[in-house]
């Protein structure tokens, strides 16, 4: 091949070359979107937990949600009422207030209070066991124990007990829900940490058998409703259900209880006299009801 030859062919691909690079310059100019700064802003003051609480992929996809008026600016649970208050004031908006919502198993069968089929060999994990046998627990709605929860607290707030059932940090808990997504009985919830009133149960066999599987189950015999004063709680599907539009959380349905499947979370109070909690709240659950 000739010098001639040679500098053609390098004359034509340095013109190639320039053409596909000012294409790619223009194509950059036309086709760039401008990511706006309150995005990076919003970056800066989320604790970058990626833990998709906020329904979202990641920190970065909630951050832009935010600002596209996709997402709430108080959507951050890990982040809480402060990171809330900062991004809506780089938003310029006022933040609402809500309640903070912790995760609670809604299940009280232990291995000190459950009934069993027999020992599970398989494996460690909730969702393998109610695939091949549904663990060692008789009950087909309670908690297995097994763990898969407290595995994906990406915030190390759930432990579970010696009795193979999941305890909650409130204090750690964030509210992010993927100990919800992975119970494969629905039996991690989340309240606002104002609920104290809970049914701690989700069975719903008849009431004679429910008792023989677990001596802390609901068994539908309805007290709790007869004695709510605000028609508040109902036996719907064998099982009580708590209207909390209507529940004024006075704890009158969870005296009732034959087996403690209904939890009232009392606040510490040091009472003179050691007057009778229970008869004074009945009083001025009626007090209300008169009013």
């Amino acid at each position: 091949m000739d010098l001639q030859s040679i500098l053609i062919a390098a004359g034509s691909m340095g013109g190639l070359g320039l053409f596909f690079a000012a294409g790619l310059a223009i194509a950059n100019k036309k086709l760039h979107v401008e990511e706006d700064p309150r995005v990076t802003r919003i970056m800066e003051v989320i604790p970058g937990a990626n833990c998709g609480g906020c329904g979202f992929p990641g920190c970065s996809a909630f951050a832009d949600a935010v600002v596209k008026g996709k997402a709430k600016v108080g959507g951050c649970p890990v982040g809480g009422a402060d990171v809330a208050a900062k991004i809506a004031a780089i938003m310029g908006v006022e933040v609402s207030s809500a309640e903070r919502r912790v995760a609670r198993c809604m299940c009280q069968g232990g291995l000190e209070e459950i009934a069993y089929q027999g020992e599970y060999l398989g494996a460690l994990s909730c969702i393998a066991a109610t695939l091949v046998s549904g663990g060692k627990k008789l009950c087909e709605y309670g908690c297995l124990g097994l763990g898969d929860c407290a595995a994906a607290c990406p915030f190390d707030a759930i432990k579970i007990s010696e009795n193979r059932l999941p305890v909650v940090d409130n204090d750690k808990c964030t509210g992010c829900g993927k100990c919800v997504d992975v119970c494969p009985r629905d039996l991690m919830h989340l309240h606002p940490v104002n609920y104290k009133v809970r049914v701690l149960c989700q069975n719903h066999d008849t009431g004679r058998y429910a008792t023989k599987v677990c001596t802390r189950s609901c068994i539908a015999c309805g007290l709790c409703e007869k004695k709510c004063p605000f028609d508040a709680i109902h036996v719907i599907d064998n099982l009580a259900v708590i209207d909390y539009e209507k529940c004024k959380h006075c704890g009158l349905c969870a005296t009732v209880c034959p087996n403690q499947a209904i939890e009232h979370l009392r606040k510490k109070k040091v009472v003179k006299n050691e007057v009778n909690a229970t008869e004074k709240t009945e009083k001025n659950a009626n007090a209300e009801v008169q009013s």
